[in-house]
C-alpha cells in the first residue's frame, strides 16, 4: 500500500557509505527537525575491493543484508520524502552496477550514486544547515574509501575536492598486519600527505576561520575527550598523544582508550593516520565536531523554507514551542540584556558576536525548565539544554548557555563558568550578571513597568542608576537588587545601586 505524503510528517535519509551505512528518519516540530530513528550497520563495503577494485561477493552480501533491514522501515515514508545515496566505493567498484540493481530492488527505491564532487558539496550542506558561523569555514569528512575537503561561507562551497583516501583502505593498506607501530602510522600518513599535496596550496590560499568534521574518526575523538569531560576540540597534540597510546597498545585487536566504542577500533587508527596528516598538510590549528555532513545535508535540502532563517533560531523556536516557554517575558529579558549589553561592553572588552549570541539564547530560553515545575526549574532547564538536540550550538556554546541558565537566580555554581570552553570564565561572568539584571529588571512581567536608567561599570564594580521614586515604587524589585550584591561576590563582581 502506497503512503500519502501529504499524511506523513516523516522523511528517510540512507548513506551507502564506504565504511557503514546509515539510515536518518525524522520529521519536522516547530519548524524544526526531530530525529526520532536513527540506525547504522558497519557494513565495511571497502573492505571487499581487491587491487582490481572489484568487490567481492561476501561484502556486497553484507550490503543487501543490511539494506533489507532498511526497507522494512522505509514502507511507512512516501517515495517522495526519502533521498538515497551511495558514494566512494561505489563510485570506484568495477561491479558497482550489479550491487546497485540488487540493493534497489531490495529497497524498492531509486539509489544516487553521487560523484565526488556532489559528495563533498552535500558534506558541506549538512554542516551549513546544522553549525551557526557567519565566517568562511574548512570542513572535513574522513569516509572509509574517500576524503572531502570544503572550504565554504553560508550555504555555499567554494572550493571542494574529494581524494581516495579513506579510514577502510587506508587500513588495507597499511595496517593489514593488525600493528600498530611507528612504521605502519608513518607510511599511512606520509601516503596521505602525498596525495594531499596536490590541493594543499589552493585551499591555504583560500583561507578559512574555522574547521569541522563530522566523520567517524572525529566522532570517536569527541567521544573520547567527552569521556575526560574536555570539550570535543581537537589539536595536532591531541593526535599524537592518541596516535602514541595506540602504538602503546600494539595491535588493533589490543586497543584500549577509554571512551572509545568498540565498533570504531577496527578504522580508528588509519583515520587517526590520515586526519594527522590533514592537520600538518593544511596548517590546521584545531578541528571542531559539526552536527551534520551528508544525511542532514540530503534532509534539510529536502524540507522547506531551511534557509530562511537562522538555525539557531529555528533551535530557539522549537525549543520555545516544545516546552511552552512564554515568549514575551523573555522577548522583555534579552531586550534589556541587550541594553545592558550595550552599555557596558566597550568597558569590559565585550567584542565576540558569538558571546553576544549565547547570551541572547540565554534570556529566551532561561525558563526552559518551567514546564516541569517551579521549585528547581534552573536544574531542569540546564539538564534539558544539556541533553536536548540543540542544531546551532556546538558543544562548548551548549555548556556556556548551560551554565548560563543554570545560574541565572538564585547563588551561582562558578565551576559551570570555569569550565566551559566556548568564552573566556571572566567573559563568562560579565554575561551572567548581564542576564541576572536583565532578569530582575524584569520581574514584574509588564511592557510598561521598567525608567529609563543608566548602567556603567568601574573595574569590577557595576553601578546601576535607577530613579528614586521608582524604587520605592518597587520594593521587591530594589530588594532583589540588594541580595544581589551578595550573589555577584562569587564570581568576583559588585554592585552598586544609585538613586536618581
Amino acid at each position: 500500500m502506497s503512503v500519502n505524503s501529504n499524511n506523513s510528517p516523516l522523511y528517510a535519509v540512507i548513506d551507502l557509505g564506504s565504511n557503514s551505512f546509515h539510515m536518518l528518519i525524522a520529521r519536522l516540530v516547530a519548524d524544526s527537525v526531530q530525529t526520532v530513528d536513527k540506525v547504522k550497520r558497519k557494513v565495511r563495503l571497502a573492505s571487499g575491493l581487491n587491487e582490481n577494485n572489484h568487490l567481492s561477493q561476501e561484502a556486497i552480501a553484507r550490503g543487501i543484508e543490511c539494506l533489507a533491514f532498511f526497507a522494512e522501515r522505509l514502507q511507512d515514508i512516501p517515495a517522495s520524502n526519502i533521498r538515497i545515496v551511495a558514494t566512494a566505493t561505489l563510485r570506484i567498484a568495477t561491479n558497482a552496477d550489479n550491487f546497485l540493481q540488487q540493493a534497489e530492488k531490495t529497497l524498492n527505491h531509486k539509489i544516487n550514486l553521487l560523484s565526488g564532487i556532489q559528495e563533498a558539496e552535500q558534506i558541506y550542506l549538512g554542516v551549513a544547515h546544522t553549525s551557526c558561523s557567519e565566517k568562511q569555514r574548512l570542513v572535513l569528512d574522513i569516509g572509509g574509501a574517500s576524503t572531502e575537503i570544503i572550504v565554504g561561507e553560508r550555504f555555499t562551497s567554494k572550493k571542494v575536492c574529494s581524494l581516495n583516501i579513506g579510514c577502510v583502505t587506508f587500513k588495507k593498506q597499511f595496517f593489514n598486519d593488525n600493528n600498530l607501530n611507528d612504521l605502519n602510522f608513518n607510511r599511512a600518513i606520509t601516503a596521505a600527505k602525498n596525495i594531499l599535496t596536490s590541493v594543499v596550496d589552493e585551499y591555504k590560499k583560500i583561507g578559512w576561520q574555522s574547521a569541522l568534521s563530522g566523520s567517524g574518526t572525529m566522532q570517536a575523538l569527541a567521544e573520547i575527550l567527552q569521556f575526560q569531560h574536555l570539550p570535543a576540540i581537537v589539536n595536532l597534540a591531541f593526535l599524537q598523544k592518541i596516535k602514541q597510546q595506540l602504538i602503546h597498545c600494539k595491535t588493533i585487536n589490543n586497543i584500549n582508550i577509554k571512551g572509545l566504542a568498540s565498533d570504531r577500533k577496527p578504522v580508528f587508527a588509519s583515520g587517526i593516520a590520515i586526519l594527522i596528516a590533514l592537520f600538518e598538510s593544511l596548517a590546521i590549528k584545531q578541528l571542531q565536531l559539526s552536527s551534520g555532513a551528508i544525511r542532514e545535508g540530503l534532509l534539510y535540502e529536502m524540507l522547506p523554507n531551511m534557509r530562511a532563517i537562522t538555525i539557531r533560531e529555528r533551535t530557539i523556536k522549537a525549543l520555545e514551542e516544545r516546552f511552552h516557554i512564554d515568549n514575551q517575558h523573555n522577548q522583555r529579558v534579552y531586550t534589556q540584556a541587550q541594553a545592558l549589553y550595550q552599555q557596558l561592553a566597550s568597558t569590559w572588552q565585550l567584542t565576540s558576536d558569538n558571546d553576544r549570541q549565547l547570551l541572547s539564547a540565554s534570556c529566551l530560553l532561561h525558563e526552559i525548565g518551567l514546564l516541569l515545575e517551579y521549585k528547581h526549574h534552573q536544574r531542569h532547564g540546564a539538564y534539558i539544554l544539556s541533553q536536548a538536540d540543540l542544531a546551532g550550538f556546538d558543544q562548548a556554546d551548549r555548556q556556556l548557555l548551560v551554565a548560563l541558565v543554570r545560574n541565572y537566580k538564585g547563588d551561582i555554581e562558578t565551576h559551570l563558568l570555569n569550565v566551559q570552553a566556548a568564552t573566556t570564565a571572566q567573559n563568562s561572568y560579565y554575561l551572567l550578571a548581564i542576564l541576572r539584571l536583565a532578569v530582575i529588571l524584569c520581574r514584574r512581567r509588564g511592557d510598561d513597568i521598567l525608567p529609563s536608567y543608566q548602567v556603567s561599570s568601574n573595574n569590577k564594580v557595576i553601578q546601576l542608576s535607577l530613579p528614586k521614586t521608582w524604587l520605592q515604587q518597587h520594593p521587591l524589585i530594589c530588594d532583589e537588587l540588594k541580595q544581589e550584591q551578595h550573589y555577584l561576590q562569587a564570581i568576583d563582581l559588585s554592585l552598586e545601586i544609585k538613586r536618581l
